[in-house]
């Protein structure tokens, strides 16, 4: 067996740690092969005998002195404690600086204590942890870009609905309070000239028609079935009003977060009036499925060639989706049509219901 003291001298010069032995004195008594490249060195003559305080940082980065008397590498041999640094700085043969990496222990020498430095260049680790840095800083500002996404439009749904139930409860209320008042007013005028009379059915008839623009404005705005009667039901009854052909597919066996729905629901809307404004179709294919995930389909026949960045409408879509951690797939070739698939995480079921309404699920053709 070859004695440890044989090969010691072999593995020290073979590591490709940079290790040298300080003497009491401070100067360099050992360094092998990887410190002396690490500095920029030619050879180990160039260091034995020299300063190593000195040698390795006689100043800081900011160009002010840094005394011996301060630096920790050497206080092993004053405490007979080993020491260790991430942020130290060493000179280079050029005068360049680089991060390190060191550890530093007190080792017993002929004339008193001196001290083994073990170091190694750090600026790769340096590099790396300042990317790792950036990508969970950027993944941070991702996050909260997301929840802020997320909480503009929960405001804005939220909106929406307080703006629909007041229209319903308010200004539909007194119209419809207006237009029995008049009907009554026609019935019970008697002797009345027919130019009178006809005033009051025209301005019954304005009426009506006042009360039933209000309702579909209404229901444009935050539809009230998508609060009572959930996602599904409320896409049918945005089917039924569409100006061209839609076919509905709804597979949605339970309601989900109120938020979740709207979000889903103005996505669906955004998609539809897309296609109606601009894909000049004959039909529309919309698919609502629940599984893992809500996956929400708008398909239609119309020109294609949609281009994602071209249009505030698909922003939207993006926006919404991006906004719940979900994704957005589009594919629109020239001439054959567009599909647009949004999938948005749903949260784990929960024995509460969220609303206490039950299910829905529908499947319906609208044709015009």
């Amino acid at each position: 067996m070859i004695p440890i003291r044989t090969l010691l001298p072999h593995i020290l010069d073979s590591v490709p740690q940079a290790i040298w032995v300080v003497a009491p004195d401070g100067r360099i008594l050992y360094t092998n092969p990887a410190a002396v490249a690490a500095l920029g060195y030619g050879s180990e003559a160039d260091l034995l005998g020299r300063p190593s305080h000195e040698t390795l940082h006689p100043y800081r980065p900011d160009g002010s002195l840094f005394p011996a008397s301060e630096c920790p590498m050497l206080s092993p041999a004053r405490t007979g404690k080993a020491v260790h640094g991430d942020d130290g700085w060493f000179m280079r043969r050029d005068g360049s600086f680089f991060p390190t990496s060191w550890w530093s222990a007190p080792i017993s020498l002929p004339g008193g204590v001196g001290v083994v430095y073990s170091f190694f260049d750090a600026t790769e680790l340096r590099r790396y942890q300042r990317v790792e840095r950036d990508r969970v800083a950027a993944g941070i500002r991702a996050a909260e870009s997301r929840a802020a996404q997320r909480r503009i439009i929960e405001s804005v749904a939220a909106v929406r609905r307080r703006t629909s139930r007041d229209l319903h409860d308010g200004a539909q209320q007194r119209l419809v309070s207006l237009l029995i008042g008049l009907r009554l007013a026609r019935e019970v005028m008697t002797g009345t000239s027919a130019e009178a009379l006809g005033l009051l059915d025209q301005a019954a008839d304005e009426a009506q028609a006042a009360v039933d623009e209000l309702r579909e404005l209404a229901a444009g705005i935050y539809p009230s079935s998508l609060t009572s009667r959930g996602l599904s039901v409320a896409v049918c009854d945005m089917a039924a009003r569409c100006p061209i052909p839609v076919r509905l597919t709804a597979e949605c066996e339970r309601r989900l977060p109120a938020a979740l729905e709207a979000n889903a629901y103005f996505l669906v809307a955004e998609a539809v009036t897309n296609a109606v404004k601009h894909a000049k179709a004959s039909r529309i294919d919309i698919s609502i499925r629940l599984n893992a995930e809500l996956e929400l389909t708008v398909a239609d026949d119309g020109v294609g060639g949609v281009v994602a960045e071209s249009g505030s409408g698909l922003f939207g879509l993006y926006d919404r989706v991006a906004a719940y951690d979900g994704s957005l797939t589009i594919e629109s070739p020239m001439g054959v049509g567009t599909i647009i698939v949004a999938r948005l995480p749903v949260p784990p079921r929960d024995s509460r219901r969220d609303d206490g309404v039950p299910p829905a699920a529908a499947q319906a053709t609208h044709p015009q």
